[in-house]
């Protein structure tokens, strides 16, 4: 059943690594690695998101998200978007930008270097509202509960996830962003950082929208499946269950779409905190993908979620501080291995919280007379 699932991802691991050990030495491999590694930590929960509405669609439609969906996620947002991020940044051609990453990779590191404060401050902010917004969420399994329990309350205060992302911007851009006076022959670019960090922002309610919208088109076309099935029963009419099922699904690929692509910006943002190498950057990101889709499959395949309830809290404190890196990179350097081992570290230490939690509440069910919320946290 695993190698049925994951085969295809095994294999492109393979490729993957070797063809970084070819381009980059034992360096690239080891990037190619951790990239990997990321983008299969952090979008974790996206496989888990996305099996939930998944098994709720036909076969069809299951094929369709697999096939198409995949492509759209490896191809479109893995490998495409980190080049049309770079080309806008350094207001250069797709084209060129490819064609540079390959045949002049001088020019292209400083191109990537002169745009990095644009391009970080887009990314931390994308990255510190997905953060936000599930630590202000008031969940009923809680990892930290001494932290995420104050955190939920203030959570009902509304846009306080905009208003401190709002702050920490301009924070960062008076603090970290170069100002003309001190760098002789360079624009302030503090300017840029703010432009390029309220534009991050508005990505993310963009999508965020777009997700909510989608969700409640579903929830209206269950409902008038709901409505048409008891109308049929009671009139002895046939309905066309066919059709409404297909109207249902449609409308849950559309926001199954949306919701990856909003999950995959946190990977791709999250690469150049680690790289800016388009080449390693699509290897490693390409291979957490096909991850992605197997662990997909496998959860709707084995008619089961997440046994390990605290990898999402994990996965979304590996991004908080992924969007604290990138912001600090503005102005200061930070090595890829210690950006690369916090998200592998907190991913860590969440799966094994979760083990914990799982054999403390074995344990509780095996005692005669035992309260069955004893080991809940």
């Amino acid at each position: 059943m695993v190698l049925k699932t994951f085969g295809w991802s095994f294999a492109v691991t393979a490729l993957g690594l070797v063809a970084a050990l070819l381009f980059g030495g034992w360096t690239a491999f080891g990037i190619v690695a951790i990239l990997s590694v990321l983008e299969i930590s952090l979008s974790f929960d996206n496989a888990v998101v996305n099996a939930g509405i998944l098994k709720k669609m036909s076969a069809f439609w299951q094929r369709i998200f697999l096939t198409v969906g995949v492509l759209i996620a490896v191809f479109g947002m893995r490998l495409i978007f980190p080049v049309v991020i770079v080309a806008i940044s350094a207001k250069i051609g797709p084209i060129e930008a490819v064609d540079l990453a390959f045949n002049d990779a001088e020019r292209y590191e400083q191109l990537v270097t002169d745009a990095h404060p644009s391009i970080a401050a887009f990314g931390g902010m994308f990255l510190l509202m997905i953060f936000l917004d599930f630590i202000f969420e008031d969940r009923d399994i809680k990892w930290l509960g001494w932290l995420e329990r104050p955190l939920a309350k203030l959570g009902k205060i509304d846009m306080l996830s905009v208003c401190i992302a709002l702050i920490v911007l301009l924070v960062a851009a008076i603090t970290f962003a170069p100002d003309a006076h001190q760098h002789a022959g360079h624009a302030d670019k503090s300017a840029t950082v703010l432009l390029s960090g309220v534009a991050g922002l508005i990505t993310y309610l963009v999508v965020g929208g777009l997700s909510g919208f989608f969700e409640n088109r579903i929830e209206e076309e269950e409902e008038r499946e709901h409505e048409a099935e008891e109308e049929a029963r009671k009139s002895g009419k046939k309905v066309s269950a066919t059709q409404l099922v297909g109207k249902a699904a449609f409308f849950m690929f559309l926001y199954l779409e949306v919701l990856d692509a909003s999950f995959s910006f946190d990977g791709v943002i999250g690469a150049f905190a680690i790289t800016n190498d388009i080449v390693l950057m699509a290897l490693g990101l390409g291979i957490g993908a096909m991850y992605v889709r197997s662990l997909t499959v496998y959860l709707v395949r084995q008619g089961t979620l997440d046994d390990y309830v605290y990898l999402e809290h994990g996965a979304h404190y590996a991004i908080g501080a992924l969007a604290v890196i990138l912001l600090v990179t503005i102005e200061y350097q930070i090595s890829e291995i210690i950006t690369g081992l916090v998200g592998v570290v907190l991913i860590a230490a969440s799966f094994w919280s979760s083990v914990r939690r799982n054999r403390a509440l074995a344990a509780a069910d095996a005692q005669p007379g035992a309260p069955q919320d004893s080991a809940k946290v």
